[in-house]
């Protein structure tokens, strides 16, 4: 990863593919996290693992310290996760449905970037 975030034209090319795959709305995932002209304003709050990825690409610069992100990943954490929870239960129950969500969410961004070809994907 640092040798990406080293790299001007690395980071901008894996920023642009990023872009293209969400604003063109290629991932194929229920309900389609990334159209959000015709969701609902509290509908889009919902949608944790959106405001995630929202939140790491706007970060995403070259030079970026690899630590920046995982306090990007941390700080979400913390007010998505770990804050709401009530109780032991209700954390793993919380912690367990973002994960599978990030996951799924993830998953679909590796697959739509190997199946076009994205040149910052290999």
């Amino acid at each position: 990863m640092r040798t990406v975030l080293n790299s001007k034209s690395k980071v901008t090319l894996l920023r642009s593919d990023l872009h293209a795959v969400i604003n063109q709305g290629f991932l194929d995932v229920p309900g389609n996290l990334f159209q959000t002209k015709s969701r609902n304003p509290e509908e889009l709050q919902n949608d944790i693992e959106l405001k995630c990825l929202n939140d790491l690409l706007s970060l995403l610069a070259p030079s970026t310290d690899i630590h920046v992100l995982l306090n990007c990943v941390s700080s979400n954490l913390q007010a998505f996760v770990i804050q709401p929870s009530r109780s032991k239960e209700e954390f793993r129950k919380l912690a367990s449905d973002f994960q599978l969500r990030w996951n799924f969410l993830l998953s679909a961004v590796s697959k739509v970037m190997t199946l076009n070809y994205a040149d910052s994907f290999g």
